[in-house]
């Protein structure tokens, strides 16, 4: 890694990342796995224990935070921010900063060819349902069913979308019939 990569990207040497991996300039990993075909856009930090699957896209100025695992094919739009403490404090009952001890991480799931829209804030201990989709800037805020657009603050679900074996088809594809 060259010097100009160093001072614009920190990957920290208990990173794992597989084959192909695209990571753009201004970002943070460590602790993380990152699977085949992936592509970080830059400004995105990536904490310990996070587990993202193959062929997953992260947009620009994201934040994933340990206990969160994004399954295959998992789409997170520009400036999506993942939460992972039902009850974040500073300091503990004593007036102490808190240490990770003071705390419990709460897992979240974001299940296969899910998309997550730019802007949007999910709370922790939920899962994303397989082919759902999160309108941008919806802040999620319960379990997203399977193959559903949900949107808003809280997000609610607002329509169905066909579930197919792999992603929705494309415009493009759609275009021809």
């Amino acid at each position: 890694m060259s010097l100009s990569q160093q001072l614009c990207q920190r990957i920290a040497p208990d990173v794992k990342l597989g084959k192909n991996v695209r990571i753009y300039d201004f970002t943070n990993l460590y602790g993380c796995e990152i699977g085949d075909d992936v592509k970080v856009g830059t400004f995105v930090e990536i904490q310990k224990g996070v587990k993202i699957g193959n062929r997953c896209k992260i947009s620009s100025h994201s934040f994933v935070c340990e206990g969160v695992t994004l399954e295959d094919e998992v789409f997170v739009g520009h400036n999506v921010t993942f939460i992972n403490d039902r009850y974040p404090r500073a300091t503990d009952v004593a007036g102490r900063l808190q240490t990770e001890a003071d705390w419990v991480c709460a897992r979240t799931l974001v299940k296969r060819c899910a998309s997550i829209g730019s802007g949007a804030t999910v709370l922790c201990g939920i899962t994303i349902g397989e082919n759902a989709m999160v309108g941008a800037g919806s802040v999620v805020t319960k379990d997203v069913p399977p193959g559903v657009v949900v949107a808003g603050n809280p997000a609610r679900v607002i329509k169905s979308l066909p579930l197919t074996g792999r992603a929705l088809p494309s415009i493009a594809s759609s275009k021809k019939s």
